[in-house]
This record gives C-alpha cells, structure tokens and sequence, in this order.
C-alpha cells in the first residue's frame, strides 16, 4: 500500500518526465490569437477538453487498456489503443501523443520491471500499436499496483495541471489562480471518472471543433513554447 501510495504521487508529479508537459492542446493559440484572455477562459478550456475530449475518449481508452492489462490481455489493449488513434483526427495530436508516450514508457521501463510494458515497447517497435499516451498511462498504472480508479484520477490530474502550467508559462494565469483552478476542477475530474468507467470503447466522442483548429493553426505561430 505504501508503495503503490508513493508510486502514484511519483507517475502524477510534473516532475515525471513523460513528456505531456510540452503540451498545450491549442492553449497557446487560442492565447496568441485573443481568444483566452483570463482565468475564467481557462476554465472553460478545461472543462470543454475534460467533458468533450479527454472524458469521453482518452479516459475511456485508458481505463479498458487497464483492464485488459490487469487480465494480461495484450490484443485488447492494441485494440483500446487503435480505437482512440482513430479518434484524433489531427495528425500533430496523433504524433504528440505518440511521442509523449514513448517518453513515458521509457521512464516507466527504466523506473519499474514489467514484462508487460516490455511487451508493448516491442509493439511500438514493429509498429502493431501506436502506443498513445493515455494507453501506456494505464499500463503504468496497472505495473505499479495502482488501482483502476487511482490509475484514472491520476492520469486526469496530470492532463489539468499540464493545462494549468501551460496557462501560467503564457501569462494568462497566475499561481494562486492555479491552484483555485485545480481545486475546483477535483469535482469534475470525480464525475468524470465515475461516467467513464461504465462506457465501452464503441462510447467513445469527441467534439470540440473550435480547439481542434487551434490545434491545426499552432505550427503557423510565429513563436512557440509548446508541441502542440
């Protein structure tokens, strides 16, 4: 219990190098273009992404790719990891993904013994999988003896703060309406995880056009402080 205990504050600390804190997720556009101008505007960022994007896709495949983890059904979770590729239509969020994901897997593998994550290294490698962020998340998850539910609340904490850094690296937000943010996002990260747990990988939506775009226009900016 104490290890799993410390294992799950060590995977959710933004100290991990997993490589998803080079991510904005159309933040830094939408900043760049006048589009989230304050605190408020962050919120409503996060919640549209948690509620219309991370909730009812990335979650979803997590959690099923645990559960086929823990039955060491490694099909399954090829097949939760080409369901949610399917699902990122734009191709620089397919690539970040797949880039954070690897950075995680190879921190995971060098961190903690696990036949399964060695498994799916050599998945990636003939490239039978993708290996999304959200899927080796969950497999971490299981490797370290963390709970389904625990597994899920972490990989949500580590999506808000990623956000909330993101916002105070760009001016738009400060420390202490950081912290505000990430307190009040801990009810919608609990009703969340709760909804997701009951759907099936055929669930599984997305829609948030306008961020989507900012996504796609990123590479156009003149200056960048994140991937994506």
């Amino acid at each position: 219990m104490i290890d799993s205990r410390l294992a799950l504050m060590q995977l959710s600390d933004s100290f991990f190098p997993s490589g998803s804190f080079t991510l904005s997720h159309g933040l830094e556009a939408m900043v760049q273009t006048n589009q989230i101008h304050n605190p408020q505007d962050i919120e409503t960022f996060l919640y549209l992404l948690l509620h219309n994007k991370v909730g009812c896709s990335d979650l979803i495949a997590l959690i099923h790719a645990y559960r086929a983890s823990t039955n060491n059904d490694l099909t399954e979770v090829r097949r939760a990891d080409a369901c949610l590729y399917a699902q990122m239509l734009i191709q620089t969020t397919r690539e970040a993904q797949q880039r954070s994901g690897q950075a995680l897997l190879m921190v995971a593998r060098s961190t903690w013994n696990d036949p399964q994550l060695a498994a799916l290294q050599e998945d990636i490698d003939v490239h039978k999988t993708p290996g999304l962020h959200p899927i080796v998340f969950a497999m971490v998850g299981r490797a370290i003896h963390l709970s389904e539910i625990d597994t899920s609340f972490a990989f949500l904490h580590n999506f808000v703060t990623g956000i909330v850094s993101a916002a105070i690296r760009l001016g738009v937000l400060g420390h202490l309406g950081a912290q505000q943010i990430l307190s009040e996002m801990a009810q919608e990260i609990d009703a969340i995880v709760s909804r997701s747990r009951s759907l099936s990988l055929d669930d599984m939506w997305s829609g948030t056009p306008a961020i989507d775009i900012a996504q796609m226009s990123h590479h156009r900016l003149t200056s960048k402080q994140f991937s994506t």
